[in-house]
């Protein structure tokens, strides 16, 4: 179904990559912001498309359960750019919420190989496990886990400073004012 979608509308991967490399900055930088149980419900949410894109079983027989292949999702390869996209989402999210983009990271590129070793290992799922989705699934991770570092450096560039040395100072200045 969502290839289907990607396929009939090549334009629609890229832009959507396009949205949440613009967007995913800001969002971040915005959730900062807030208590980090809203990062975390945005979180839950995002890993809704996860699980029904790759652990609920569909009707298809399975010629080959796992495929073992080292390619680079582009723009034309479509179930491979939307494996990007897939966990770009969850760990920005993540790492908002941790405000640790590595662990964030570290967790995205297991929950892919755990997902693979699902599918491995249940071929009731009528899924494949395959080393490229992996990969796909750790670029996208890589993606969310450097726009979360974005959102953390923006965060820290428009915080409002407390200068430490700035209270002496001050309080210098009140003491004349009081003599």
């Amino acid at each position: 179904m969502i290839s289907t979608l990607l396929v009939a509308h090549p334009w629609f991967g890229p832009t959507v990559l396009a949205v949440l490399v613009v967007t995913g900055p800001l969002l971040g930088w915005w959730l900062l912001g807030r208590p980090p149980r809203v990062s975390w419900a945005l979180f839950g949410v995002s890993l809704v498309p996860v699980v029904l894109l790759t652990l609920v079983p569909v009707q298809r027989e399975l010629f080959e359960r796992c495929a073992v292949g080292w390619a680079l999702p582009t723009f034309g390869r479509v179930e491979l750019l939307a494996n990007v996209l897939l966990f770009v989402p969850p760990v920005l999210l993540a790492a908002v919420a941790t405000r640790r983009p590595l662990l964030a990271l570290l967790g995205g590129v297991l929950a892919s190989a755990c997902i693979e070793a699902v599918q491995a290992l249940l071929p009731v799922l009528g899924r494949s496990c395959d080393t490229n989705d992996w990969l796909s699934n750790a670029i996208g991770a890589a993606l969310g886990a450097v726009l979360a570092a974005v959102a953390l450096v923006l965060a820290r560039r428009h915080s409002p400073r407390t200068d430490d040395a700035q209270e002496p100072v001050d309080a210098v200045r009140a003491e004349d004012a009081v003599r």
